[in-house]
C-alpha cells in the first residue's frame, strides 16, 4: 500500500475515533446533568447532524409543568443575528451602504448627531455610541406598549451618546432597534414580516416568532430570574420583558437555532462574500471580537461563532466550533450569576470542543 494512502487511512481513523470518543463524552454529561443543574433544553450536532438533545427542568415551576425538546424559550439578544442576517440581505442588493451616515435611509430619524455621522457598519459593531435602553431605561418600559418597531424609538432617540461614533465599544441595543427601522425603511415590509418571510421561512424555522408579553402561548416555557444568581428565590421575569424588537426576546427552540446556524454557515442566507464579510472580526468586544452582530471568540483552541443571550430569567447560548464542526445550543428560562445553570453548560462544551486554556489574545 503506498504511503500516502497509508497516512490517509490513519488520518481519518484518528478523526473517526476522535469524534466517537467526544461524542460519548457529551452524550454522558448530558445525562449527568439533572434539573437541579440546569433548566432547559440542549442541542449538539457534528457535520450538521444532531447527535444529541435533551429537556431538563420545568418550564412552569408554578404549574410542575417539564421542559420539552420542542418548548419555545426567549432567546434575548441572540435576536441580534437575526436583524444583522436581514441588513446585510439588504447591503448585498445594494439597498444599504455599511459606511453612508443613517440619515440617508431615515432623514426624519429624530437624533441629528446621530442621523448625520452614525453608519450601519457603527451599528452592526457596537461603535455608534448608542446606549442599551434595555438597560439604562429598564424603569421607563412598560411592558406591553411595543408592538412596532418604531414605538421603542422614543425610550432613547433624545439620549446623549456614550461616545463619538466609531470610537469605543458599547454594546447597544437601542442601534440594533435603528437597524430595524432602516431594515423596514429600505425594504418596504414590516420588520416582523420580513425577518418571518426572508430568515425564518428559508432557514425552516417554524418554531420562532416574536410574542406579545402577554400571550398565551402553547408550549411556551416561563423565565425565572434569580437576580443573576444573587436571590435563591426565584421571581418571574416578566416585567423585565417587552415584545421581540430587533434588539432581542424572539422565542425560539433549539432545533430551530441550529437550523439558523446551518442557514447561515451554508450560504442558504446570505452569499458567500458577504458571510465571509458578517464573520471577519471587526471590533474587540468586552470579551470577544464581534463581525457584524456574531461574535467571533479567538481566546481558546479554535475559533467559536455565535450569540449568547442574556436577561433577567433567560440564559441562551448558540455556539458554532469552527475546526470540528460542532454546533451546541443552550436554551434556558432560568438566569445565573456565571458559574451555574447555563453558564456552566456552556464552560463544559468549551472545554471540552476548544480546549480547557484560554489562549492569550
Amino acid at each position: 500500500m503506498r504511503p500516502h494512502l497509508i497516512l490517509l487511512i490513519l488520518t481519518f481513523t484518528t478523526i473517526s475515533i476522535y469524534s466517537q470518543t467526544t461524542n460519548s463524552q457529551i452524550k454522558n454529561y448530558l445525562d449527568s446533568l439533572n434539573k437541579s443543574d440546569f433548566s432547559g433544553t440542549i442541542l449538539v450536532a457534528h457535520n450538521d447532524t444532531i447527535i444529541a438533545q435533551k429537556a431538563y427542568g420545568l418550564s412552569s415551576i408554578e404549574y410542575d409543568v417539564k421542559n420539552k425538546i420542542d418548548t419555545k424559550f426567549n432567546i434575548a439578544s441572540i435576536t441580534k443575528m437575526f436583524t444583522a442576517v436581514a441588513a446585510l440581505q439588504l447591503y448585498e442588493q445594494g439597498k444599504i451602504d455599511l459606511n453612508t451616515p443613517i440619515g440617508k435611509y431615515l432623514p426624519d430619524y429624530p437624533n441629528e448627531i446621530v442621523r448625520n455621522s452614525v453608519t450601519v457598519h457603527q451599528l452592526l459593531t457596537h461603535t455608534s455610541g448608542l446606549n442599551n435602553f434595555y438597560v439604562t431605561d429598564l424603569d421607563k418600559i412598560k411592558n406591553t406598549d411595543y408592538k412596532e418597531i418604531s414605538d421603542f424609538i422614543p425610550l432613547f432617540s433624545n439620549d446623549t451618546l456614550l461616545s463619538k461614533p466609531g470610537t469605543k465599544y458599547d454594546y447597544s441595543g437601542s442601534g440594533f432597534v435603528v437597524l430595524g427601522l432602516i431594515i423596514e425603511k429600505v425594504s418596504g415590509e414590516n420588520y416582523y414580516d420580513y425577518i418571518r418571510k426572508h430568515i425564518l421561512k428559508p432557514s425552516h424555522m417554524e418554531s420562532t416568532s416574536e410574542i406579545q408579553v402577554d400571550s398565551i402561548v402553547k408550549n411556551k416555557a416561563s423565565g425565572y430570574t434569580s437576580q443573576f444568581g444573587q436571590n435563591k428565590n426565584l421571581k418571574k421575569n416578566e416585567y423585565y420583558l417587552t415584545k421581540a424588537s430587533p434588539a432581542g426576546f424572539y422565542y425560539s427552540t433549539v432545533e430551530d437555532l441550529f437550523k439558523f446556524s446551518k442557514a447561515l454557515r451554508n450560504h442558504k442566507l446570505l452569499t458567500k462574500e458577504t458571510t465571509d464579510l458578517m464573520l471577519e472580526p471587526k471590533v474587540k468586544g468586552y470579551n470577544t471580537h464581534l463581525g457584524y452582530g456574531i461574535d467571533i471568540d479567538n481566546r481558546y483552541n479554535q475559533t467559536i461563532i455565535g450569540h449568547s443571550g442574556g436577561w433577567y430569567g433567560i440564559h441562551c447560548e448558540l455556539m458554532d466550533f469552527m475546526n470540528d464542526h460542532y454546533t451546541v445550543v443552550i436554551l434556558s428560562n432560568i438566569d445565573d450569576g456565571g458559574k451555574t445553570g447555563a453558564s456552566k453548560v456552556a464552560d463544559f462544551f468549551k472545554n471540552l470542543l476548544a480546549g480547557k486554556e484560554l489562549k492569550n489574545n
